[in-house]
This record gives C-alpha cells, sequence and structure tokens, in this order.
C-alpha cells in the first residue's frame, strides 16, 4: 500500500540563531520575511527528523538572510502531542512555529489527544522521503531476506524500533512490511522512541533487532558503517547508498514519510500571511535546495489551505490503514 505524501544533523542542543535582525533589503525587510522573535519548535528530542528539519530549515533561512534569531528548542513528549498542545494553547502567536509530519498525525490518533491538527494553522508541507530498515554493524542479518525469514519464525522475539508512536511513519512502515511477508501485524513486537535520536541509541545497542527510521536521520550512520541498511521503504533506492527496496527484495510495500510547519491557530491574515511567504522564500532559495540532495529529501512543498486539506485528508488516510492492518 502506497501512502506516498511529503529537514545534516547541526547539533543536539537548543540551536539559537544570535546574529541581530538588520533592517536592510539582505535582512529580509526587502522581501517581508523578517519576523523578530520566531521560535520554531521541535515536538520530539534532538536528533530526530523534526529536530533534523527544524535546525536545517532555521539554518537555510539565516545563511539566505531572509530573517534572524529563530530559535529553536524541543519540546517531546507522547509521539509530539505534547509538542502540539502547547502550540495550540498559544492562540494568536505569530511568532511561533512548529516543525511536525505524519507522526504527529498518527499519534494524535493513538493517543486520543484532544487537540489535533486541525486545530492549528497549516503553513507548509516541505519535505517527503522514504524510509530505512537499518541494523546494527554487527547484526547477523546480513541482507532483508535474513531479517525477514527470522522475523517470520518469531515475530515476537525480535522487536522493531521506531521513533513515531503507533500510527507513525515509523509504525506503519514495518507493519506494512510484516502483513507483505505474510506476518500478522498484531503479532509484531514495536517499540516506540520519542524520534529518531533515542531510537539510534538503541540499535546501536542491540537493544532492538533492527530500527525503521527517515533516510535522512541515519545518512551519516548509514554512510560510516555504523548501520547496516538492509532496504528501502519507497519506489526507489536512497541516492547514494547500497540498499535495495522492498519492493525488489519481493515485498509490496511502497512507503514514504513527509515532514511540514503548522503554527498555532488564531493567526491574522497578516501573521499567517508572513509566515507563509518566509516559508516560500525559503523554499526558493539555493540553501535550501542544497540541503534537500544533501538529507536525501524529496521536495514536496505545499503551503497555506492546500496543505490544511492534505492534513484532513492523511488524518483519515492514518485511521483507514490502522483497520484495515486490525491495529
Amino acid at each position: 500500500m502506497r501512502l506516498r505524501t511529503p529537514l545534516a544533523l547541526l547539533g543536539a542542543a537548543t540551536l539559537v540563531l544570535v546574529a541581530p535582525p538588520l533592517l536592510t533589503t539582505g535582512s529580509g525587510a526587502g522581501t517581508g520575511t523578517q519576523i523578530p522573535g520566531l521560535r520554531l519548535m521541535v515536538p520530539n528530542t534532538p536528533g530526530g527528523g523534526y529536530d533534523i528539519t527544524a535546525r536545517t530549515a532555521a539554518k537555510n533561512a539565516e545563511d539566505a538572510e531572509l530573517t534572524h534569531n529563530i530559535e529553536v528548542f524541543n519540546l517531546p513528549g507522547a509521539g509530539g502531542t505534547v509538542g502540539l498542545t502547547r502550540l495550540v494553547g498559544e492562540h494568536g502567536n505569530g511568532k511561533l512555529a512548529m516543525s511536525m509530519g505524519l507522526g504527529v498525525v498518527g499519534a494524535a490518533r493513538s493517543n486520543h489527544s484532544p487537540k489535533t491538527l486541525a486545530d492549528t494553522t497549516p503553513i507548509a508541507r516541505l519535505t517527503e522521503e522514504p524510509d530505512v530498515v537499518v541494523v546494527a554493524k554487527d547484526s547477523p542479518y546480513k541482507n532483508i531476506k535474513q531479517l525477514i525469514d527470522a522475523w517470520k519464525k518469531n515475530p515476537g522475539k525480535l522487536p522493531v524500533g521506531g521513533g513515531s508512536s503507533p500510527g507513525g511513519p515509523d509504525h506503519l512502515a514495518p507493519m506494512l512490511m510484516a502483513r507483505a511477508a505474510g506476518i500478522q501485524p498484531k503479532k509484531v513486537n514495536y517499540v516506540p522512541f520519542d524520534g529518531g535520536g533515542e531510537l539510534l541509541a538503541s540499535i546501536l545497542g542491540n537493544k532492538v533487532a533492527f530500527g525503521v527510521s527517515g533516510v535522512g536521520e541515519y545518512l551519516d550512520q548509514i554512510k560510516s558503517g555504523e548501520l547496516r541498511l538492509l532496504a528501502v521503504t519507497g519506489p526507489e533506492r536512497a541516492a547514494g547508498l547500497d540498499g535495495p527496496t522492498l519492493k525488489e527484495s519481493g515485498y509490496d510495500v511502497d512507503f514514504t514519510n513527509w515532514r511540514g510547519i503548522v503554527a498555532p491557530p488564531g493567526l491574522s491574515g497578516a501573521e499567517r500571511d508572513k509566515l507563509t511567504h518566509l516559508v516560500r522564500k525559503l523554499h526558493a532559495s539555493k540553501e535550501w535546495k542544497k540541503s534537500l540532495k544533501t538529507n536525501g529529501w524529496d521536495d514536496a512543498f505545499l503551503v497555506g489551505d492546500d496543505f490544511g486539506t492534505f492534513l484532513d485528508a492523511e488524518d483519515k488516510r492514518v485511521v483507514s490503514v490502522l483497520k484495515e492492518l486490525g491495529l
């Protein structure tokens, strides 16, 4: 089943871009993108996909001289719904936005969150990327067939880790993979982590048999040899990486994840336009285009109301897939 829809790690500590706002054309004044005091929330731990996306976007906006003093901060918990609740509570705050993606859609459902993405102001979908199936370098599984053969013999004894709550991309991908391999999804021992950073430690420490996460999150570890890439969940192999797709390996799975930005509810038209204009200019910048290539992300730009319509469709799709898988 295809769930095709859609930011190099810049440090685990909170990043504050400290250059002072300059009221010149180069600082964003001439393009209408300057938002003094803008804060970008990451609703999971440092090192995960939302974190990399947010810090990359902030750095690129700074380097492109679109705006300054963007503060990126982490507020993890409950698959992103702690951050979501905080965002919705900041009604009318035009200087706050949140990095998010399919994982927050799923977490809001699986955690029965009183606040959903329908309560936010949609700004833009930015990227999409496939997930990757990875193991530690000392894992006994050398290829995807060896892993799935062992998985089929005893699904519960081979825990799979993911950086999202049930209903999120790192949960849905292995469930679809299990079904394609003839394993009942209900028998899968899925271990959720609050982002790819936490998951990485468990994969490297052999706390889980294998992990599933976004290609951009583990690109450096795969290239350095710390992680062994067994398969890619998307329709094509990941550029620069030696790993087959699940489909070419004989498993009918075609799955990609996406990420974007939302803001609090209750923004004025001018505040919303300011944020969407900044993101449009970021999307058009050479800095952002380079980051897409570096991180293996596909451009999936969708802005404003169109993104809102997409979010509503994704919510319905997650519910449908979970029902279809008996979860």
